[in-house]
C-alpha cells in the first residue's frame, strides 16, 4: 500500500518499463511531468541543449499551485488534451530509455496504478508550504480527488485553508490571484 511518504525507490519497484497497449494509451492524451533529472537526461537523448528541449519539445503544467514541464501535446480542435510529442503510433513512445518520472510510474495496466499518479501528484505537485497549494488540493478532495494515507487535511488546516483573510495574512495572494485593487 502506497502511502504519501513512500519513497521513490519503492514506487519503482512497482513499476516496470511496460509499452503495453493500456499503458501507452495515456500518450495519446496527454505526458508525465518531468522532475529531477529527467530534462537533463532528455536533451542529453535527444543531442539538444535543455534550453532547445523547452523550446521545442515542453510546455507548462501547473497542478496544485505549482508549476512543471512536460513533454508538449500535439492537440486537436482546441481541445485540452492530446497526443504526446514523443508518441508515434507505430513506434510508441521514441524517448522511452528516457521519459519523464511521471510517465515511467504511470501503470495503466495494473491496478494500482491509480495510486501511483496519485503518489506522484502529491510529491511533486503539492507544496505544503504554500497556502495557494494546499487551498487548491482541498478543492480537489472535496470534488471527490483521490489522496493516499498520510496526506489528509487536519481540521485545522482546513479552518485556515477556508479563511480568504487567513491567506491574505500569509502573503498577498491578491496579486496571485490576479485580483487588481480598484484605485480611485
Amino acid at each position: 500500500m502506497l502511502t504519501i511518504n513512500t519513497n521513490m525507490e519503492k514506487v519503482l519497484l512497482l513499476t516496470h518499463p511496460c509499452r503495453c497497449p493500456k499503458c501507452e494509451n495515456s500518450c495519446k492524451y496527454g505526458s508525465g511531468a518531468l522532475v529531477g533529472e529527467d530534462m537533463k537526461k532528455l536533451a542529453e537523448f535527444l543531442q539538444i541543449t535543455e534550453e532547445e528541449l523547452k523550446e521545442k519539445y515542453l510546455e507548462k503544467i501547473t497542478k496544485f499551485n505549482t508549476t512543471l514541464f512536460r513533454p508538449r501535446l500535439i492537440r486537436k480542435d482546441d481541445k485540452p488534451y492530446g497526443k504526446c510529442v514523443f508518441y508515434d503510433e507505430v513506434k510508441g513512445c521514441t524517448v522511452h530509455e528516457v521519459k519523464p518520472t511521471e510517465c515511467k510510474i504511470s501503470m495503466g495496466c495494473k491496478d494500482y496504478g491509480p495510486e501511483l499518479i496519485t503518489w506522484f501528484s502529491l510529491n511533486y505537485f503539492l507544496n505544503k508550504e504554500d497556502p495557494e497549494s494546499l487551498r487548491q488540493y482541498k478543492l480537489y478532495l472535496e470534488s471527490g480527488g483521490k489522496t493516499l494515507p498520510g496526506a489528509e487535511l487536519d481540521a485545522e488546516t482546513i479552518k485556515k485553508l477556508d479563511s480568504y483573510e487567513d491567506l491574505k495574512k500569509e502573503k498577498d495572494w491578491d496579486s496571485v490571484l490576479g485580483i487588481k485593487e480598484d484605485k480611485k
